[in-house]
């Protein structure tokens, strides 16, 4: 069975999908919220790192499927969209890209709002560019689709990208 490590877990969702999509199976996450941890604790049971920009990612179990959403705030259209930039939330997607590079997994699920395909990152290019053209400095090929959340049975539309990446050699990962 595939293992998945997860990043900025929240409670979890996404997790659950992965699992789902992949037959896989969880083996640690990193979230900072204590009540999220709580959650995690009693639905997955597995290890849980607090501080995403403290893991050092040549320790962490080896995983099949890196997986998680980075924080949005930055980068969504009801935030102050900052972007990517460092000291910004969404600029912990550089702590997203360090794990990748490090751990090398088989696919990689991105989830983010749909405002990553408009916001302006640290320079001219949108945020959503530098995500893919991150992915493709370390060795990746990426497909990204917006799904309404509605798609899954929600009550509203809230419009999500999702990005999955394999490496461009599969005999790299």
């Amino acid at each position: 069975m595939r293992t998945i490590g997860s990043l900025f877990s929240g409670v979890g969702g996404l997790d659950l999908a992965v699992e789902d999509v992949f037959d896989a199976h969880t083996v640690w996450q990193v979230e900072c919220d204590p009540s999220a941890r709580t959650v995690l604790a009693k639905r997955f049971g597995v290890p849980i790192y607090h501080d995403v920009t403290a893991v050092d990612w040549s320790t962490v179990e080896p995983v099949d499927i890196l997986a998680g959403g980075f924080p949005c705030q930055d980068v969504s259209a009801a935030g102050l969209r900052k972007g990517l930039a460092d000291g910004t939330r969404s600029g912990l997607w550089s702590y997203f890209a360090e794990a990748i590079d490090v751990l090398r997994p088989q696919y990689v699920v991105i989830e983010n709002v749909k405002g990553l395909l408009s916001a302006k990152a640290t320079d001219d290019r949108r945020a959503m560019a530098v995500v893919i053209g991150d992915l493709a400095d370390l060795g990746y090929d990426a497909k990204w689709k917006v799904l309404p959340a509605s798609a899954a049975g929600a009550p509203h539309r809230r419009d999500r990208v999702f990005i999955l990446a394999q490496p461009s050699d599969p005999h790299s990962a």
